[in-house]
């Protein structure tokens, strides 16, 4: 069924963070399958973009960070229209020693460092590696924010493939 039209796109903010040894730090969530999400999560009325993932990387991972840029901006639509979700992904710098990172929320398994090269293989949620690791291994001046368009992961061994349980695709 699809979502009445008055209802909003839901708001995803991500933090794309590397580590010193060059990698990016991402989640691993569990929902009848194993798949990765960047940290962050969705943004409450009257918080800003920057205030959302703030508070969603604290909260998932323990981790403080600062914002750097935008690196890139996907819609995430549901074949049957029943989810659509926005998802806004920025580079982002740990303040915080990384070695406190762990998961804060009961949703996360684990919470792991990947190498950037890795990244196009990976179960990511919304699938953006392979644009990730081009955006961050780009020359200073290729850099500028990407829109991705609509990007769906339909969930394996479900009748109902087109409807996805996670709320980042």
């Amino acid at each position: 069924m699809a979502a009445p039209a008055s209802e909003p796109p839901r708001i995803r903010v991500a933090a794309a963070i590397p580590v010193a040894d060059g990698l990016v730090v991402v989640i691993q969530h569990k929902r009848g399958a194993s798949y990765a999400l960047l940290p962050g999560g969705g943004v409450a009325r009257g918080e800003s973009l920057a205030e959302a993932l703030v508070r969603e990387v604290r909260e998932e991972i323990g981790l403080g960070i600062s914002l750097d840029r935008l690196l890139l901006v996907n819609d995430t639509i549901a074949p049957d229209g029943s989810k659509h979700v926005v998802n806004l992904t920025f580079l982002a710098h740990a303040v915080t020693p990384i070695e406190e990172i762990s998961p804060r929320d009961p949703a996360i398994d684990a919470v792991e460092v990947v190498p950037l090269d890795r990244l196009a293989q990976l179960d990511l949620r919304p699938p953006i590696g392979r644009e990730l690791f081009a955006t961050l291994t780009a020359d200073e001046g290729l850099r500028a924010p990407a829109y991705l368009g609509s990007l769906w992961t339909p969930e394996p061994d479900r009748r109902d493939a087109g409807r996805g349980s996670d709320d980042a695709h």
